[in-house]
């Protein structure tokens, strides 16, 4: 079994709950009822509220702790709060809590949780009064799974408060954890929580697909453009895309083949065909042989979204893409990623709907801004050189890391021509195959330190985009290296420094 396949699976049960909390654009419309630090009406017995408190990364915790605020606002007065704006002393006055916390990169703390994991778990606090409960969200493809999560259910016990429930674990934004953590903010509404709705996901349709690094010895990069089929969305540069990908007409039109069905078998959701089209299509098909196409189709699960970053602005009137094709060993391309770049057809329809991703929104005041990614980690960059371009901002220093300088400088000639005009100040290139020793993006930074300490002193936010693996822990280091550990803990703090990675 392949990474991709086993993943896959592992996410399957998510996309009803899931899609849920990213889904509801009506509710996001209504999230001022449920603000931070606002206490919501009370129907509890003693009007104390319970704290709900979250720290998220990608903006997925924020959902989730926001939809239990909402889900339990109506029994009991709710407090809503990021971890960061929390000490001991509040921790220590609440009785009751529960906290959504999400795990980033190889077992850390999401970088809105520096200031609490610092100054609040330092130390030691007496939390003998507090009951809580904790949803933990991770990723069992890392070795630290779920870390930060478990390591504030250690620390909390260890300051003397108490469980209200055994710690929830969700690998991968699996449905059924999430279906039981909605089970635990019943019991403490004393109350049944409805199931929260299915995303509603709108047509866009597919205008441009353009190949960006032919000959690369890597995967295809293509620059996808995506125009609105109903309405003008709005969002954010940092925002995310959500896109339900589908499964190509070969892969639906073989297991009708092997199953001896037919596409126009009618079904709940339509046809057979277009059913298919939307479900994880399984190796084995012996347990299938035979079933009638409704009973066949409630053996499948749905196909879980995929995110990409926006690589454009809302007044463009499109969402652009910068996407990777994948391929497993064997050769088949990815489910998302082949959906998009290959099997989607030119002037059709892809169900996609925008997420709005806080904590890599762009800095409300005009100070100076450090863009520093890899690969496709331009994307959400390129959506942030947009904005600033569009404001006249243009003190904007660029570190982008790819292979080669012929095959995959993305987007050359824009970057290019941004640079000749001044919209972006300064440019620093990193292309590892080009030199006999590799040199990467972090390596840019070294070499550049006093720029850097320079450009931080005068007020710059440093945002990075792109791999997990490799960049991000190499540039987070050489950040410290060069700024020290103390600023770079400032930086965190004051949202100054941001990370959209994966």
């Amino acid at each position: 079994m392949t990474p991709e396949t086993r993943r896959l699976i592992q996410a399957t049960a998510v996309v009803l709950i899931y899609l849920g909390f990213c889904g509801a654009v009506a509710w996001r419309r209504r999230r001022g009822r449920v603000a931070d630090a606002m206490l919501l009406p009370a129907s509890g017995d003693d009007g104390v509220p319970l704290l709900v408190a979250y720290a998220s990364q990608t903006g997925f915790a924020e959902e989730i702790a926001r939809r239990s605020a909402e889900a339990l606002q109506g029994a009991v007065p709710v407090r809503l709060a990021r971890l960061d704006a929390l000490d001991a002393a509040t921790l220590a006055a609440t009785r009751r809590a529960v906290f959504v916390i999400a795990t980033t990169g190889e077992g850390d703390a999401p970088d809105n949780a520096a200031r609490f994991v610092r100054k609040v778990m330092g130390e030691t606090a007496g939390l003998s009064g507090l009951n809580y409960g904790l949803l933990a969200l991770g990723d069992q493809g890392y070795a630290r799974y779920c870390a930060f999560g478990r390591q504030l259910d250690t620390w909390l016990q260890a300051q003397g408060a108490t469980p209200l429930f055994d710690r929830v674990e969700v690998d991968d934004g699996d449905g059924g954890a999430l279906r039981h953590w909605q089970y635990h903010l019943g019991r403490l509404a004393g109350t049944e929580v409805p199931d929260w709705a299915p995303a509603q996901f709108l047509p866009w349709r597919l205008v441009e697909r353009r190949l960006l690094n032919s000959g690369s010895v890597g995967g295809g990069a293509f620059h996808l453009a995506l125009e609105p089929m109903e309405g003008q969305p709005e969002w954010s540069a940092g925002d995310i895309a959500e896109v339900g990908p589908r499964n190509s007409p070969e892969a639906v039109t073989r297991i009708l083949a092997q199953l001896g069905l037919k596409a126009s078998a009618d079904v709940a959701d339509g046809t057979l065909g277009e059913a298919l089209a939307a479900r994880l299509l399984p190796v084995e098909l012996e347990t299938l042989a035979g079933l009638p196409p409704q009973l066949l189709l409630d053996q499948l699960t749905p196909i879980p979204h995929r995110e990409y970053s926006i690589a454009s602005i809302a007044s463009a009137g499109r969402v652009e893409l910068l996407v990777r094709q994948m391929s497993a060993p064997d050769g088949r391309l990815g489910l998302g990623s082949g959906w998009l770049t290959e099997h989607a057809p030119l002037g059709g329809p892809i169900a996609l709907r925008i997420r709005t991703n806080r904590s890599f929104h762009p800095p409300d005041e005009d100070r100076p801004l450090i863009l520093i990614g890899n690969g496709t980690g331009l994307a959400g960059l390129r959506a942030h050189l947009k904005a600033r371009q569009a404001m006249h901002r243009s003190r904007n220093w660029l570190v982008f890391g790819e292979r080669t300088r012929e095959h995959d400088f993305l987007h050359r000639t824009e970057i290019e021509a941004w640079a000749a005009e001044g919209h972006i100040e300064r440019l620093d290139l990193a292309f590892s195959r080009d030199h006999p020793a590799r040199i990467y993006v972090q390596d840019c930074l070294r070499a550049a330190g006093g720029e850097l300490r320079n450009w931080v002193a005068a007020g710059a936010a440093i945002y990075v985009c792109g791999s997990l693996e490799g960049m991000s822990a190499g540039v987070h280091a050489a950040l410290a290296d060069e700024l020290g550990s103390t600023t770079m803990e400032r930086l965190a703090e004051e949202g100054l420094y941001r990370r959209d990675v994966y």
